[in-house]
């Protein structure tokens, strides 16, 4: 596949962060309705470890020297799966985005060699709008694998916390105590390890990864007769929506519907609401096991929109 003719593709530089958070914009108002990246993301993006931008992504240039177009490849753990992903103008740059997926499907090729495996596993996101990108990656040998859902609710009708049920406590995580991150993790690795894109990662790594927080106060440990067995991780992703964000909602499975992740969620809820954010939201994986749906449901949670997880294996470069 070939750019149009008078359209050209070069490297990208921190210099480019307001071009490409443009491009990003405009791509998730047609995607989602709304922004859902930030100059920092896309900082943070270029200088993501186990990546090169001067080998990992491009930018697409219009004839009028315009970036319309970004490519990137995610995999911050440089283990597992790569995630590619290509963002475009959605109207005017709608033909530069198949070129620019199989340029990154090359250089995962080259990637697979580069850590002497036989191929790599690639995924793509297809938002519900996006039918001519599905075909696009359809067409190039991807699968749907798996749907996400994004489910959200209003703050401004909050009702008060309820009581937790008998046993069950919620409590702040405590940063500076290192025993509390240590069992935060666990919690996690544990609740997550039956999912099937679960890729464990040791505490060093998942704790270097967090960095310095400042929002430690949305995150949260339950416990059951004082024994930590849930956990509620936040995170600031849509702040720019008002709204506060669940990343990850742990609960060993023992614990299970007992009203645990339930009183996490509320905890959470409330602590957003104390701090002005209109609504609350979280992702979640249709695939997962534990089948969430009908416990979101019940916080007040309501499915706003979908994606499309595709997925093909890339086999290596010769090298």
């Amino acid at each position: 596949m070939t750019l149009p003719a008078g359209w050209t593709t070069r490297r990208p530089t921190l210099d480019d962060v307001p071009a490409i958070l443009a491009v990003v914009h405009a791509a998730d108002t047609f995607a989602i309705g709304h922004p859902d990246f930030d100059a920092e993301d896309v900082t943070a993006s270029l200088t993501a470890n186990h990546f090169d931008p001067t080998r990992d992504s491009w930018l697409a240039i219009d004839p009028d020297d315009t970036v319309v177009g970004w490519a990137t490849v995610d995999n911050p753990s440089g283990v597992g799966r790569e995630f590619v992903e290509v963002y475009v103008e959605p109207v005017r740059a709608a033909a530069v985005r198949a070129p620019l997926l199989v340029r990154q499907l090359d250089r995962v090729a080259e990637r697979a060699a580069e850590r002497g495996l036989p191929s790599l596993t690639v995924r793509c996101a297809v938002f519900a709008p996006e039918r001519d990108w599905e075909q696009t990656v359809r067409g190039l040998g991807f699968a749907r694998v798996k749907r996400y859902v994004r489910m959200s609710r209003p703050l401004d009708d909050l009702p008060d916390e309820p009581a937790a049920p008998a046993g069950v406590t919620v409590r702040q995580v405590r940063p500076d105590h290192e025993t509390d991150l240590v069992e935060f993790h666990r919690i996690y690795e544990a609740a997550f390890g039956d999912t099937r894109d679960h890729e464990p990662l040791s505490y060093e790594r998942w704790r270097a990864r967090i960095g310095d927080l400042t929002a430690w106060d949305e995150w949260f440990v339950a416990e059951v007769d004082g024994v930590p067995v849930g956990a509620l991780q936040s995170s600031d992703q849509a702040i720019d929506q008002q709204s506060g964000w669940v990343k990850t909602l742990s609960v060993l499975s023992a614990y299970r519907r007992r009203g645990v992740g339930a009183a996490l969620l509320r905890r959470a809820f409330a602590r957003y609401a104390e701090k002005g954010r209109k609504s609350a939201g979280l992702g979640v994986d249709l695939t997962n096991p534990t089948a969430p749906l009908s416990l979101y449901r019940s916080v007040g949670l309501r499915e706003t929109h979908w994606t499309d997880m595709y997925e093909r294996s890339v086999p290596a470069a010769r090298v």
